[in-house]
């Protein structure tokens, strides 16, 4: 009965470590492939299924151990010597590969951490190119704002300009006619000289009127 058993799983101890071995070099390679560039398509492939072969990988492990366990228990005066050896090494193979798996695990974690700071730096990167693309965009329409704001200034100044000349050259026309108008009709200069002569002689009277009180005042009060 014990070599039955033993027969039995020697040849499943046998087909999980193959079954291992496959499983910890797919998983193993993920290192390599997980440190690519974000838009390589293999290494976006290894970081959605690392979890998978890491899970089948430990369960392949479980089952090693158990047949191990199944192995010891075994009655080794029902065994040969080679027999013995056989189950001493593949318990020293599942420990090999116990060992494996903890640094295979060890080095995807690695690169995994390496790829999640790679993509966060280059994340923000990009922010910060974006907010200062955002910073010149608006600036450049602050620019845009002031330099239409100045024009529209400089053309209402030339439109002031132009309003001032039209009223300029209306005065002028006005103060033409009206020199005119003067020099049409003589007898209004005439008639100017004749009001501003009497203004003056008028003025003249009234000083020495008033000059003839205020002596004869002066002299009452004397």
């Amino acid at each position: 009965m014990s070599l039955s058993n033993y027969e039995q799983l020697h040849r499943q101890c046998r087909t999980l470590e193959n079954l291992f071995d496959t499983k910890l070099t797919s998983y193993s390679q993920l290192v390599s492939t997980i440190s690519r560039p974000l838009d390589d398509v293999e290494a976006e492939g290894s970081r959605a299924r690392w979890k998978d072969l890491e899970m089948e990988a430990e369960e392949l492990l479980e089952k090693l151990e158990e047949t191990n366990e199944q192995l010891a228990v075994l009655d080794p005066e029902m065994l040969s010597s080679s027999m013995l050896r056989a189950i001493q090494r593949h318990r020293e193979l599942f420990q090999d590969n116990s060992r494996e798996l903890k640094r295979t695990k060890a080095s995807v974690q690695y690169a995994l951490d390496q790829a999640n700071l790679l993509s966060g730096v280059r994340n923000d990167i990009d922010a910060y190119k974006s907010s200062a693309a955002d910073s010149l965009l608006a600036e450049r329409g602050r620019i845009d704002s002031s330099h239409r704001m100045t024009d529209d200034i400089i053309n209402q100044a030339y439109e002031t300009r132009a309003d001032l000349a039209r009223q300029r050259s209306s005065l002028s026309g006005i103060n033409t006619r009206m020199t005119n108008v003067l020099n049409t009709i003589p007898g209004i200069n005439n008639l100017l000289s004749m009001i501003k002569s009497r203004r003056r002689r008028d003025s003249v009277i009234l000083g020495v009127v008033i000059g003839v009180c205020v002596i004869v005042i002066l002299s009452y009060l004397w």
